[in-house]
């Protein structure tokens, strides 16, 4: 049993961290298979967190990553003195943020050989936060390890990332993801398939997607909304739905949360009945601008995840026009996607993934939702 053991289909990158840590156990003398500052890529649901997060469980435990000790236990949750887990939920990572971090990774380790940073959205550094990690890095502490993830290179500032070790993890295949909610989450076999093949391999997604049918009934919906588009009023009406019911999930998920948080602050400044100790009322404040923003950001991911969805059927009508129907994501939907792929021309349909995937750039770059899926809506009728 290892911490390494959740990294799922990602043999090489387990290899490498694991011949890393054998290699960090010599305190003071990292060889070539260990370094400072790691990179981690890879598209959504490959799991470049979780690697992260077993890379950094496994460099304080005494054992290497064991997965049973408190070290281990501790670390992947978050709680081990020494394992600082930077996720935000905000839309980015500022300064601020990063200066109080800096200050907090130059201590020395309190029980392990190592203090382990891991920065899960590394892509969402604001430039000035950027360029005051790239000094820590570029003089990095005796025992302080740094561990970014991103998407890509790319989104990642150069002189930080020529300054990193690069592991790059992949999508997991079908089969693996499949394997994985049958065998970890009980999930039936037809079940996992369908949720690992319309996630695309997403791990995160494929789990939320075959354990909640609501989650599957929203997606059919989203599916089916190019079929209702007829006209211009039709396309404003279908983003107003897609952007509707992001909002309605996002404010469903963060409801209970929200009122949860408020309430434990409250009482940690000393709430009796509508009182607050001196600061108290400002503190709520910061946390309920906080709480905004982390909703805005839930909406663009909801609508992500949604354009994604529509891309993949038009991915299914371009394989029947392309004459291949038998590796369809959406194989429920046969019967529609034939009748799309008989009404429109190849070229058209590749248009439309290429309007999807321009909607998905607009929406990480901080356009406005509604405009940008009326936007796209009325290209789809096109």
């Amino acid at each position: 049993m290892s911490v390494f053991d959740q990294l799922v289909d990602q043999q090489q990158v387990t290899k490498v961290l694991k011949d890393a840590v054998l290699a960090a156990s010599d305190t003071g003398n990292f060889g070539q298979q260990m370094t400072h500052a790691w990179l981690f890529t890879g598209p959504a649901g490959s799991g470049r967190s979780n690697a992260a997060i077993a890379f950094a469980a496994a460099l304080v435990c005494p054992k290497g990553g064991c997965n049973k000790c408190a070290e281990c236990l501790s670390a992947i949750s978050g709680s081990h003195a020494d394992v600082e887990l930077i996720k935000t939920e905000g839309l980015s990572i500022k300064i601020d943020e990063v200066r109080d971090l800096i200050s907090r990774a130059s201590w020395a380790p309190s029980v392990a050989n190592y203090r382990v940073v891991v920065i899960e959205d590394a892509d969402r550094l604001t430039e000035a936060a950027a360029n005051a990690l790239l000094k820590v890095i570029e003089e990095p502490g005796a025992r302080t390890v740094w561990l970014l993830c991103a998407p890509t290179l790319s989104d990642v500032l150069a002189t930080i990332r020529s300054r990193c070790r690069h592991l790059g993890l992949r999508t997991p295949s079908i089969k693996a993801v499949a394997k994985l909610l049958i065998e970890r989450d009980l999930i039936s076999e037809d079940l996992a398939i369908f949720a690992a093949k319309a996630s695309q391999g997403h791990i995160g997604v494929a789990r939320y997607l075959a354990t909640d049918k609501q989650v599957r009934d929203d997606r059919l919906t989203t599916l089916k909304i190019p079929l209702m588009i007829t006209d211009i009023s039709s396309a404003y009406k279908a983003a107003q739905l897609l952007v509707d019911t992001a909002k309605a999930r996002a404010e469903a998920d963060a409801e209970v949360r929200d009122n949860a948080e408020i309430e434990k602050l409250k009482q940690a400044w000393g709430s009796t009945g509508s009182k607050l100790a001196a600061g108290g009322a400002k503190a709520v404040k910061e946390l309920e601008k906080e709480q905004k923003t982390r909703s805005t950001r839930l909406v663009r991911d909801y609508l992500d995840r949604a354009l994604l969805d529509l891309a993949t059927l038009y991915r299914d009508v371009m394989l029947v026009q392309s004459g291949v129907s038998e590796s369809l994501i959406n194989s429920d939907l046969k019967t529609e996607i034939t009748k799309m792929a008989g009404s429109i021309t190849e070229s058209k349909t590749l248009l439309k993934i290429q309007m999807i995937l321009k909607a998905r750039t607009n929406l990480a770059h901080n356009a406005a939702p509604l405009l940008t899926i009326e936007a796209l809506m009325c290209e789809l009728r096109r």
